[in-house]
């Protein structure tokens, strides 16, 4: 079964952004993937602004990306974009860490105004990350994720749906790239 790790890029500790990323990884752990996550919060700040990677908590932040076969990439929309958090951190993982990876994006906006920051701001860092597969991203609003009186989040029934089909798409593509793995190996081998 393919692993998959969150990468969450909101600085909030109440962000939005993370109880999506979290509803999104119980759906994986419900279908038996061994998930975890990343809040890029927690990552020392001054290593990361600095570009200094030198770091056991940076190191294990990069290995954990190394070892996923899955990847979900979460962050809010800041000023049309993602985050600077989140463009920290991936500015540090080395050319191509996103190499033989499914890929899905999962953003957070104010407004129906940001959905383009999936395929115009985020999509372009992926790929230059060497990410083989992109699938298409998810897009919440802020509205879609109601915070509850005890501090919990849950999200509308129609958000709640709309997230389990990226999912859904993201874990096909998984077992597809599972499914080639054996074959890409058998190629690689014969070129050598």
């Amino acid at each position: 079964m393919p692993t998959i790790l969150a990468v969450s890029g909101s600085p909030s500790t109440t962000s939005r952004t993370a109880s999506a990323t979290d509803h999104a990884l119980a759906l994986l752990r419900a279908q038996g993937h061994t998930v975890s996550h990343v809040a890029v919060r927690d990552l020392p700040a001054g290593d990361l602004l600095s570009g200094f990677r030198d770091t056991p908590a940076l190191w294990s932040a990069g290995d954990a990306v190394a070892q996923a076969d899955g990847i979900v990439i979460a962050t809010p929309v800041y000023k049309a974009s993602y985050t600077g958090l989140l463009k920290a951190f991936l500015d540090l993982l080395p050319e191509n860490a996103l190499a033989g990876k499914v890929v899905l994006p999962l953003v957070t906006g104010g407004t129906i105004g940001h959905l383009l920051t999936i395929d115009y701001a985020l999509r372009p860092v992926l790929t230059a990350l060497g990410a083989d597969h992109v699938v298409q991203g998810r897009f919440l609003l802020d509205s879609d994720i109601i915070r509850g009186e005890a501090g919990g989040t849950r999200l509308t029934a129609e958000a709640e749906r709309r997230l389990a089909d990226s999912v859904a798409a993201f874990t096909a593509a998984l077992d597809r790239r599972a499914a080639a793995a054996p074959a890409l190996k058998l190629v690689a081998g014969a070129a050598r």
